[in-house]
């Protein structure tokens, strides 16, 4: 059983959210929040699996409420909700750590299924997301950042490298084992390394990093 809080400072969305959600077998919301601020405290009183983060709301937003839960000892995975695809806000709190995003009238099905797929550990953005987001708000190719992503890709195998590369196109593990002809739990353990070595909380941080540093363009 996936152990769900819900933060969000409307009622009917927190609402609509639980019955959708709790139609599946193996999905329970614990817990509820009407407000970033109290985001932390519910993650440590009922230590969620997942959280489904609202990213505008009045006291404390999705974004400091994020960095608040990633600070914690084995954080859950957070998923931010939000109206707008490209909000600037989203990209930051996946830079914060969050695992991902979904927009609020993401069909029920795909709901579940996103949900599910994070609390594996797996990519939940589609390429095509992927690709939107972190373009959009990408750092321009001439700034520090750049380089500094690239000297922080300077620690990977070219192996590692290669299956970073898959991760931030949004690959699964059993895709990236296809393409590299790899088993699946080598995979895993390639991505392990690779979050250690380039001290990232998720695979969409990597992904971002990738990107930073034009791997993609390669």
């Amino acid at each position: 059983m996936t152990r769900l809080l819900i933060v969000d400072d409307e009622a009917l969305v927190r609402a609509g959210l639980k019955m959708i959600l709790e139609s599946a077998d193996d999905l329970e919301v614990v817990a509820e929040a009407e407000d970033g601020a109290d985001a932390a405290a519910m993650v440590r009183q009922h230590q969620p699996d997942v959280v489904l983060m609202d990213i505008r709301m009045p006291r404390l937003d999705g974004l400091a409420a994020t960095r608040e839960i990633q600070a914690l000892p084995d954080p859950p995975k957070v998923v931010v909700l939000t109206t707008f695809d490209l909000d600037d806000y989203v990209f930051r709190a996946l830079q914060a750590g969050a695992s991902g995003f979904l927009l609020k009238d993401t069909p029920p099905r795909e709901l579940v299924q996103a949900v599910r797929v994070v609390a594996d550990g797996e990519a939940m953005l589609s390429p095509a997301v992927t690709r939107r987001l972190i373009g959009h708000f990408a750092a321009d190719p001439r700034t520090d950042r750049q380089r500094q992503a690239r000297r922080r890709l300077t620690a990977l195998t070219d192996r590692e490298r290669e299956v970073l590369a898959a991760v931030a196109h949004g690959l699964s593990n059993a895709d990236i084992g296809k393409t590299l002809f790899m088993s699946e739990a080598t995979v895993k353990a390639h991505v392990s390394r690779v979050l250690v070595k380039l001290n990232a909380t998720n695979r969409v941080q990597v992904a971002i990093l990738a990107h930073d540093a034009g791997l993609l363009d390669q």
